[in-house]
């Protein structure tokens, strides 16, 4: 179950944060345009691509440090 909890996380993780990083540096780029949409979305999906197996591997690595740290006394 703890395998397909870290999954679901990082599925929505990745999408949550892509979507709203690539809106953002998309709307910066382009500004309000016709093709902000469509730029922005082709954009997500790169962007996913790339962030989804990062948050997948590194997120339990991150997790186990900021444990040890705050649990150390």
């Amino acid at each position: 179950m703890e395998k397909k909890i870290h999954l679901v996380f990082s599925l929505v993780m990745s999408v949550f944060m892509v979507a709203i990083m690539s809106f953002v540096v998309t709307l910066i780029n382009i500004g309000w345009a016709d093709t902000l949409i469509s730029q922005w979305l082709e954009r997500f999906f790169y962007a996913w691509l790339v962030a989804f197996p990062i948050i997948y591997v590194f997120s339990p690595i991150f997790k186990k440090l900021v444990t040890k740290q705050l649990t150390k006394g």
